[in-house]
């Protein structure tokens, strides 16, 4: 489902709305190791040529995938090119090849430059993440996310604002996302998606987990039923929209999934184009300056449709 098509249907949507199109900046590793372990990073960075000379009888995959998986109660984090995939990747939806890494940072580097524009002045800014973000945790790899993209921008806006909100939209549980923030005040972060009884990640975003510790308050999930429509989705937002409002947060990032559309391969949750650009439009009301980070969303030549309905919302009420 994640495929270098969706790139090119978001730049058509930007491209006919004449919005300035420019390449991120080279930001340092220690803007991604706010985020993630040193580690995980040197995981990424190593596993492929690691993973090919563990099989240097060339009985490896091209891809780096786990036959296992950790069950981190407890674990520990084994030293064998083997036992770390299990260890850092979820599932079989995050193999690794011999570009991955890159792709990763460089996607993180679109987050950061989108983070940056804000801290320079700029109200608003979207960064086009191909691969995307929301379901990597500190040091665990999964669903198509690699590095935390939208937890890497809102780190980036801390030393600028006191409270971030984080806005997540999408069918599937921003799980990492939440982990990552899930005992931290400085971070609201709220998820609105498909239930998880049935629904990847399965696991979290459930509504009674409202963080933990100096963190207890500042987590909302609003689960919405499988194909509920328009309707029931938007007043999930709302309801996000106002807990951000509550939250005191002076800066925004969103995760933009378009996966809740209807007929996505995912999951059908039966969202409208112009249930996107309502979305759009709410956010774009709490007038805050804005990092909107791209996440899911699989129906591929629906997508610039949507983005574009998305932003035309949000620029409407900027």
């Amino acid at each position: 489902m994640e495929n270098p098509d969706r790139v090119k249907y978001f730049l058509s949507a930007l491209k006919d709305r004449k919005y300035k199109i420019i390449s991120p900046r080279s930001f340092d590793i220690d803007a991604i190791l706010a985020i993630h372990s040193a580690g995980y990073i040197d995981f990424l960075r190593d596993a492929h040529p690691r993973w090919r000379q563990a099989f240097a009888d060339g009985k490896a995959s091209d891809e780096v995938v786990a036959h296992t998986f950790a069950v981190r109660y407890p674990s520990v984090c084994p030293t064998s090119i083997q036992g770390q995939v299990g260890y850092y990747l979820a599932g079989s939806s995050v193999p690794i090849t011999k570009g991955t890494f890159a792709a990763a940072i460089s996607s993180a580097h679109c987050a950061l430059e989108a983070a940056a524009r804000l801290c320079e002045g700029e109200t608003e800014a979207y960064a086009l993440c191909r691969p995307p973000g929301h379901h990597a945790y500190r040091d665990l790899a999964g669903g198509f996310c690699y590095l935390n993209n939208a937890a890497i921008a809102a780190q980036a806006l801390l030393p600028h604002h006191e409270r971030v909100a984080i806005f997540d939209f999408d069918v599937h549980h921003g799980n990492g996302t939440q982990s990552i923030f899930y005992d931290r005040n400085d971070v609201h972060f709220v998820s609105v998606h498909a239930d998880p009884n049935d629904v990847f990640p399965f696991y979290s975003g459930h509504p009674n987990e409202t963080g933990e510790g100096r963190g207890q308050g500042f987590n909302l999930n609003l689960p919405v039923p499988a194909g509920s429509g328009d309707e029931a989705y938007l007043e999930a937002v709302r309801r996000g929209i106002l807990s951000v409002r509550e939250s005191g947060a002076t800066a925004l990032v969103v995760s933009a999934g378009f996966d809740a559309f209807k007929g996505d391969p995912s999951v059908d949750m039966n969202v409208s184009t112009d249930g996107f650009r309502q979305i759009g439009r709410l956010l774009g009301q709490l007038r805050l300056p804005t990092a909107i980070i791209q996440e899911g969303g699989y129906l591929v030549e629906e997508l610039g449709l949507n983005l574009g309905a998305f932003l035309d919302g949000f620029s409407a009420e900027r």
